[in-house]
């Protein structure tokens, strides 16, 4: 395997030339193919071109941008001259941008399109490093006001600086990948949250090529597969399957993760993997049901029937195959024994919903879909039944930012629901107790990791990096989890507090729950909603200043528990939250809060809060699991 990601290109395009490495949607809607020779040598001008301009090995280079093809190239040529790219989405606010790049002192700055230039723009005054402004889709006219001391140009332009460079100088680039190394830094990626300063991961070329080596132990892919490309591609999971993709010689094809616009993709390109969160994959399945609706009774019943008779076959299948996960020891061959006969009863009929039903459903997928990696969350069990009934292959991964960032995922040929899969190749898994023993099969307790996949450490935090990494490698994740007999992993919930929906988007809730509490009428917030799609809060009103406010506004009632339910009082505290969490206090859309219960009683030392008053999760998820649940239905 290649020692860095820019040698692999080169191989890949040594191995594939002709093969197709990308598909490119146009204006129409029309996807064109890109051979890995053309992107190879796309990848080395623009490479050139970054050199033309001040890049320098080791130099932090911006990445601006959504996924699309120019993001790809942009950072295999970053790498390629031995930089390190810093990549952000669109929807970063100003504070995380103004940040992120004067504290990589990035001098390079490349954005997708005319937003994102204005926005690093304003922040010119903030960013005395930079230098050069690069619009990856050519629309950028000099008429934008810009200060003297910043270059903008377009995405074409570097290609053409790069190709006259390397018409001088042919081998310019090919000796700058020969000096690439396994452990030089090939990005910073800098966590999504909302607590104070960001984090800054470095990740080396050999965190990254771990991964590339090793997940076709788990997957079936090759060069002539098609990968659909819908996620935020500067986080690390859609980075990875690319890597992974790129490694195997398999095409990437760019869509978007809106519902409409992916399906016509689907048809347009019969993609055969596809990487995405939770929440797309409950989409999809909740607009097939919105399908339905719209259809007769009879329909409807015959759905629903094959539904339950799918999801039934598909669980004595895996119990007869030996797919049920073991957190106990279970004697494999009872298992089939138990389940032959009523899986031999159940398969013509779950035959007869495969032709019915289930491919049309297949179909609208391009009808090549071989399965789909489902990350950045945990994915529902009703929609992780309702796939595998379908006859549609999710296989649930499981990773962080901090390892680059698998750390297990289902094997396709040996998916074992309720896990994320078998212990990745080549890494460690320990399961510690409170008291940091190391737990058997079975017993619940956090998660620490160790291996090649690990990364480095945070951006100038040292401090922070002491936290999370042991002296002898191990990476403590901050999830809760256990392992099986068969070295499974399963994931049971977060031992820190960062909140992750089913979109995978990383929330810290503490900022929140702080801004909450300086209003007057707040006296304790806990901001929740991990696996779901949106946030919700539990709110213990300053009753003080509540009992002040009843008696101006003449609201009466009998207990607390009535005060609290009061319309007036709701819709009271409904203002002060989207007062104080909304977008123009700095909050994305994802961060607000969209549903809230007000508790009718304080919390108290030594229960809900510790010694210190800080809130004790674990305990007011148990105490108050109705007023959770109720949030979330």
């Amino acid at each position: 395997m290649s020692m860095t990601i820019p040698q692999l290109v080169q191989n890949i395009a040594h191995q594939y030339p002709d093969n197709t490495a990308q598909l490119v949607k146009d204006d129409a809607g029309v996807f064109h193919p890109r051979s890995w020779q053309e992107l190879r040598i796309t990848v080395d001008r623009f490479a050139a071109g970054l050199q033309t301009i001040g890049a320098t090995r080791g130099g932090h280079i911006g990445l601006i941008s959504e996924n699309r093809a120019e993001w790809f190239v942009a950072d295999l040529a970053t790498m390629t001259i031995g930089a390190v790219d810093v990549p952000r989405g669109n929807d970063a606010t100003n504070g995380e941008l103004q940040f992120i790049l004067s504290v990589t002192e990035a001098a390079i700055i490349i954005v997708e399109n005319d937003t994102q230039l204005q926005k690093v723009r304003a922040l010119a005054k903030d960013l005395p490093a930079m230098r050069y402004l690069i619009q990856l889709d050519d629309s950028y006219t000099p008429s934008t006001e810009v200060p003297k001391s910043v270059t903008i140009m377009n995405y074409s332009e570097v290609l053409t600086a790069g190709a006259r460079a390397m018409e001088e100088d042919p081998e310019r680039i090919e000796r700058e990948r020969d000096q690439g190394n396994e452990h030089d830094v090939a990005t910073i990626i800098f966590t999504s949250g909302t607590t104070g300063e960001p984090k800054g991961v470095m990740l080396t070329h050999r965190n990254f090529l771990h991964q590339v080596e090793n997940v076709p132990q788990l997957i079936d892919v090759g060069p002539e597969n098609i990968w659909l490309c819908v996620l935020p591609v500067w986080h690390s999971f859609e980075r990875i399957m690319q890597y992974v993709a790129m490694g195997r010689g398999s095409a990437l094809a760019y869509s978007k993760p809106i519902g409409k616009i992916m399906l016509e993709d689907f048809q347009k390109v019969r993609p055969t993997w596809m990487a995405s969160v939770p929440r797309i994959w409950e989409a999809i399945r909740a607009g097939i049901y919105r399908n339905i609706k719209k259809q007769s009774a009879v329909s409807q019943a015959l759905f629903a029937f094959f539904v339950r008779v799918g999801g039934s076959w598909a669980s004595l299948r895996d119990m007869f195959t030996g797919r049920l996960p073991r957190f106990h020891k279970r004697v494999r061959i009872l298992d089939s024994a138990l389940a032959a006969v009523p899986l031999l009863l159940l398969t013509p009929f779950k035959l007869l919903g495969d032709a019915l039903v289930f491919r049309k459903i297949q179909a609208r997928l391009g009808g090549r879909f071989k399965a789909g990696i489902s990350g950045g969350g945990a994915l529902p069990q009703h929609v992780d039944r309702f796939f595998s009934a379908a006859g549609i292959l999710l296989l649930e991964g499981y990773g962080l930012t901090e390892t680059a960032p698998v750390l297990g995922v289902r094997a396709q040929n040996h998916p074992v629901p309720g896990t994320v899969g078998p212990v990745f190749p080549g890494t460690e898994i320990r399961i510690v107790g409170e008291d940091g023993t190391v737990l058997g099969p079975g017993e619940q307790g956090v998660v620490h990791a160790r291996g090649p996949q690990i990364m480095t450490g945070y951006y100038k935090r040292p401090d922070l990096t002491e936290q999370i990494i042991s002296s002898n490698g191990w990476l403590d994740t901050g999830d809760l989890g256990m392992l099986t007999w068969d070295n499974e992993l399963k994931i049971t919930g977060r031992a820190k507090d960062t909140v992750v929906l089913l979109g995978g988007e990383n929330i810290e809730p503490a900022p929140i729950e702080e801004r909450l509490r300086a209003s007057e009428f707040i006296a304790q917030a806990v901001v929740l909603g991990q696996d779901q799609k949106f946030l919700g809060a539990l709110i213990v009103p300053d009753f003080e200043a509540l009992d002040a406010w009843t008696e101006t506004e003449r609201v009466t009632a009998a207990s607390r528990e009535e005060l609290v339910e009061d319309p007036k009082v709701r819709s009271m505290y409904n203002q002060v939250i989207s007062g104080i969490v909304n977008a123009q206090n700095g909050f994305k859309s994802f961060e607000q809060i969209y549903r809230f219960q007000i508790l009718p009683t304080d919390f108290t030392v030594g229960e809900e809060l510790s010694a210190k008053q800080e809130i004790k999760r674990h305990v007011i998820d148990a105490r108050y699991k109705t007023q959770i649940a109720q949030l979330f239905t």
